[in-house]
């Protein structure tokens, strides 16, 4: 059984199926594409000569002023004229199958176990905003930056303690993507969200909700 150090002393034992799977490259990366391309909005539009104002009657007649024949100033030679195959409004998001994201998370999870870049911490020593306390329990780690924190909803003095240390993001556990898991140098997870994460890999939470 996989174990990982606690921060203040001991270690704390990680589930095997969460913590101990074979990396997927192809799908992590799939994982990840698609939780990017769904923050993208997609509102990037041009107008077509159809959709510029003006340009509604010939500029000059077709022959004898020597000049080019011209139908319309909103022509995309012209300037001021429409946009040839521009962007228009669409949707980048595709499916990844649930089952496809847990083993995603899993992968990316066992990565941080097998390298020792994952730790644990009791958040209830934060009984009040402490910056100073948070960035001498990184230096203690002495692991590489960027470190991302995840917490439980309930344990905000630790995450005020930690959102303002530069190159550490503190996110609620249950908003943790793939990307952000291993996008992160190293991964400090507290004891409350640590069982959270593990359900969310193993599908605990939606077998039980299917169940009910």
């Amino acid at each position: 059984m996989p174990r990982a150090p606690k921060l203040g002393g001991g270690d704390v034992a990680l589930d095997d199926a969460a913590f101990t799977a074979k990396f997927n490259g192809p799908l992590v990366h799939e994982t990840v594409r698609a939780e990017l391309n769904a923050l993208r909005q997609g509102t990037s539009a041009t107008k077509t000569r159809g959709l510029v104002s003006g340009g509604g009657s010939k500029p000059w007649r077709q022959k004898g002023t020597g000049r080019a024949r011209a139908g319309s100033s909103r022509s995309p030679l012209w300037k001021g004229g429409g946009t040839v195959f521009g962007p228009s409004p669409r949707h980048y998001t595709f499916k990844v199958n649930r089952k496809a994201r847990r083993a995603a998370l899993r992968s990316a999870l066992s990565v941080h176990a097998d390298r020792g870049s994952l730790a644990v911490f009791d958040a209830a020593t934060f009984d009040a905003p402490a910056t100073r306390q948070a960035k001498q329990l990184l230096a203690d780690w002495g692991q590489p930056l960027a470190t991302l924190v995840l917490l439980d909803a309930e344990e905000a003095n630790a995450g005020l303690s930690f959102r303002n240390l530069e190159r550490v993001l503190v996110m609620p556990v249950e908003d943790a993507g793939v990307a952000d898991v291993i996008g992160a140098a190293s991964l400090l997870v507290s004891e409350a969200a640590l069982g959270q994460l593990t359900a969310r890999a193993n599908g605990d939470k939606v077998a039980e909700e299917v169940a009910a």
